[in-house]
C-alpha cells in the first residue's frame, strides 16, 4: 500500500526509445509505399504499415501521459516530457495523414519531387530517433555536444526540405498543365515537408532540455 506512495522516475526514456523506433518504422515504410507507388497492392500494404507504426506510437505516447500522473519524481521537467511525446507523435501523425492524402486524392503516379521530399523526410526522422536516444545519458558532457550536433542536422535537413519545396511547386505551376493533378501535388508537397518542420520542433525541444540541464 505504501509502496505505491514512494517517488518512482518512470520509464520515460524507455518510452521516448519506444516512440523513436515506431517513427523510423513509420518513416520507412512511407519511403518504401512512395519507391513502389506504381504497385498497388505494394503501396496498400506499405500504407497499412505506416498506420500500425502511428497506432503503436499512440498507445506510447499514452502510456507517457499515464506515468506523468502516477510518477513523482521525472527525470526531465514533466512539461517538456509531455511536450516532447507530443512533438513525437505529431511527426507519425503527419506521415500518417500524407499517406492518407495522396490515397484521397487518388494520386495516380509520384515523381522525383515526391522522392526527394520523402527521402529528407526518412533522414530527419531518422535523426530524431537518435537525439532521443541519447537523452538518458545527458550528464555526459560528449553526449550533450553529440546530442546539440544531432539537432543542428535536422535543422539543416529541415531547410533542405524548405528549399527542395519551393524548387518542386516551381516546377509544378510552370509545368503541370492540369489543375486538379496541380492541386493534388501541392497538398502532397505541403505535407512531406511539413514533416521536417515537425522534426525540427522535436530538435528545438531537445535542445531546450540540453541547456537546461547542462
Amino acid at each position: 500500500m505504501f509502496a505505491k506512495l514512494l517517488p518512482r522516475e518512470g520509464n520515460f526514456f524507455e518510452l521516448f526509445n519506444e516512440h523513436g523506433d515506431r517513427i523510423v518504422e513509420g518513416a520507412r515504410a512511407f519511403l518504401a509505399m512512395v519507391q513502389n507507388y506504381g504497385d498497388s497492392a505494394r503501396r496498400e500494404q506499405h500504407a497499412s504499415e505506416v498506420d500500425a507504426a502511428e497506432h503503436a506510437a499512440d498507445r506510447i505516447t499514452a502510456e507517457v501521459q499515464r506515468s506523468l500522473h502516477r510518477t513523482f519524481i521525472t527525470p526531465i521537467d514533466r512539461e517538456q516530457i509531455h511536450g516532447l511525446i507530443n512533438a513525437m507523435d505529431d511527426i507519425l501523425d503527419l506521415l500518417q495523414d500524407t499517406s492518407h492524402v495522396m490515397s484521397l486524392y487518388d494520386l495516380r503516379q509520384v515523381g522525383d519531387d515526391v522522392m526527394r521530399l520523402t527521402e529528407i523526410s526518412v533522414r530527419c526522422c531518422e535523426h530524431v530517433q537518435q537525439v532521443v536516444t541519447l537523452l538518458a545519458r545527458l550528464s555526459q558532457a560528449d553526449v550533450s555536444k553529440a546530442v546539440l550536433r544531432t539537432c543542428e542536422e535536422i535543422d539543416r535537413l529541415e531547410s533542405d526540405a524548405d528549399r527542395q519545396m519551393r524548387s518542386a511547386m516551381s516546377r509544378l505551376f510552370r509545368e503541370e498543365p492540369d489543375t486538379r493533378e496541380l492541386i493534388k501535388l501541392k497538398a502532397v508537397y505541403e505535407h512531406l515537408e511539413s514533416i521536417s518542420d515537425r522534426c525540427e520542433d522535436v530538435a528545438n525541444l531537445v535542445e531546450g532540455i540540453v541547456l537546461e540541464n547542462s
